[in-house]
């Protein structure tokens, strides 16, 4: 008795063609490599990527490290990319409070400069990244570090007795002088916020801010995270 095998025939062109682009397809994407030219890891093969630091009055040091970039690579990649990276540097992963999702990561970390965050999302077929790290010794000096527990706001204005605060209907006037900031110590959570100036309401904000966190306030920009 004779068995007939049935399958798809497929000519020997085609056959080169199909062996080529899987040979293609399997070497097209290079691993992700440090960017040797930002202070702050990230991918050299990064479409966009922007560096901010933001420094204190009285502090020579930034209080505030912050990169943010876009690769086109898969959230499990750019993950990996940074464990390895940031793991190079000492810095040591904090398993407390960790998300990791298909769509979206927020790790925690000890750097030897101090706290850092790292969240990673997807955007338009591309990973989005944000990393942060913060210097306490820095803002220890610039005055600028939160009681324990708490976040800080820091705000000011040029004009004497003209501008006050209102934070979740408490009102506090705000002292003049630019190098006379307010700082207000409170509970992480979520906080309408508006700058009244001689009584008409310059503008109003939502802010939410975690503990250990300091937020700067103003008149003319939305609040900005200093620390």
């Amino acid at each position: 008795m004779t068995t007939a095998r049935q399958g798809t025939k497929v000519r020997a062109g085609w056959r080169l063609l199909v062996c080529a682009l899987t040979l293609l397809a399997g070497c097209s994407r290079e691993p992700l490599t440090a960017d040797p030219g930002v202070e702050m890891p990230a991918p050299k093969q990064s479409s966009f990527s922007q560096s901010r630091s933001t420094h204190a009055r009285g502090a020579a040091t930034p209080v505030r490290l912050e990169i943010e970039a876009r690769v086109p690579a898969e959230l499990s990649e750019v993950l990996a990319f940074y464990r390895r990276e940031l793991g190079q540097r000492g810095w040591h992963e904090k398993p407390d409070d960790a998300v990791i999702a298909a769509d979206r990561v927020q790790l925690a970390f000890a750097s030897p400069n101090g706290p850092a965050t790292l969240k990673l999302g997807r955007a338009k077929g591309a990973t989005t990244i944000n990393l942060a790290q913060r210097n306490p010794e820095a803002a220890a000096r610039a005055d600028v570090l939160p009681t324990a527990g708490q976040a800080r706001l820091i705000f000011g204005y040029l004009v004497k007795d003209v501008a006050s605060l209102v934070i979740n209907d408490q009102t506090i006037k705000i002292a003049g002088g630019e190098n006379h900031p307010q700082v207000l110590d409170l509970p992480p959570g979520t906080y309408s916020c508006a700058l009244l100036v001689s009584g008409l309401r310059m503008r109003t904000d939502t802010i939410t801010v975690a503990a250990g966190e300091a937020w700067s306030l103003s008149d003319d920009k939305e609040p900005s995270q200093v620390y």
